[in-house]
């Protein structure tokens, strides 16, 4: 099963806010004749981090299938074995750490011995019905 990952307001303005002004300068180098040889490495790095942001905004969704929870934020992907998921944390914030995802209040998966992921789901409870209906080892707890 797929989900695709919330994404709230400050989110949203970040992204679209600074690839704007990116972007926005970029144009405003070339409209006025001010595209000098230099300017044009610094136009390219500033378009390309305009299409990471973008990347990630788009990109960014977890899915359930077999036995894993496999996540993809842009070009940040990896899987994890549900049977290695011990907790999950509901309604929290990670300000550390590993997280693919675009908004805040999602879901905190602890695994392994120490390992944590921060993940966003479209909404925390359709999530954790669909993996404990997986693995109903996994231990929910709220703030």
């Amino acid at each position: 099963m797929k989900f695709d990952s919330r994404k709230d307001l400050f989110f949203k303005i970040l992204v679209f806010a600074v690839s704007g002004s990116f972007v926005t300068s970029v144009l405003f180098r070339l409209r006025t004749g001010l595209a000098l040889f230099a300017w044009v490495w610094i136009d390219f790095f500033l378009l390309l981090a305009s299409g990471f942001l973008l990347w990630i905004y788009i990109g960014t969704r977890y899915e359930l299938s077999g036995n894993v929870l496999a996540y993809k934020s842009g070009p940040f992907r990896g899987h994890i074995p549900l049977p290695e998921i011990r907790e999950i944390v509901r309604d929290r914030t990670l300000w550390n750490g590993l997280k693919p995802a675009t908004a805040r209040n999602g879901l905190i998966i602890k695994y392994g011995l120490y390992q944590e992921l921060y993940i966003s789901p479209k909404t925390n409870e359709t999530f954790l019905r669909e993996i404990l209906r997986q693995n109903e080892n996994i231990t929910v707890t709220a703030k």
